[in-house]
């Protein structure tokens, strides 16, 4: 998450960190916004389902799990490496593509 914190913050944009935990020190330094929940895992669907587009690279089952909630709740969704071969998962082949899936899928407005 830290390298897609700092890839936005580098391109003139704002991050949202949604931490599991309540220390806000757990944010890595590019995460412009903190939002603390105590909820752990629990709030991977929160994650899923406050964008507009869900993009996945690599990760473990955290991440599989926001992406079954994003395709749960109709949401576009494209991946990166592993995950990237479930159904309903648009494979991509790098950050610069899933940008574009992201893009292409958020109609311009991407908050």
């Amino acid at each position: 998450m830290e390298a897609v914190c700092r890839g936005i913050s580098e391109k003139g944009g704002r991050s949202i960190g949604i931490l599991r935990g309540t220390d806000p020190l757990e944010a890595n330094r590019w995460v412009d916004t903190v939002i603390l929940t105590g909820m752990g895992t629990s709030r991977n669907r929160i994650i899923a389902l406050s964008g507009k587009v869900v993009a996945a690279v690599g990760g473990k089952y955290g991440t599989l799990s926001e992406i079954a909630y994003a395709l749960q709740a109709g949401k576009p969704v494209c991946a990166v490496g592993k995950w990237a071969g479930i159904e309903g998962v648009v494979p991509v082949s790098s950050p610069e593509e899933a940008l574009d899936f992201i893009i292409m899928n958020s109609r311009g407005d991407l908050c």
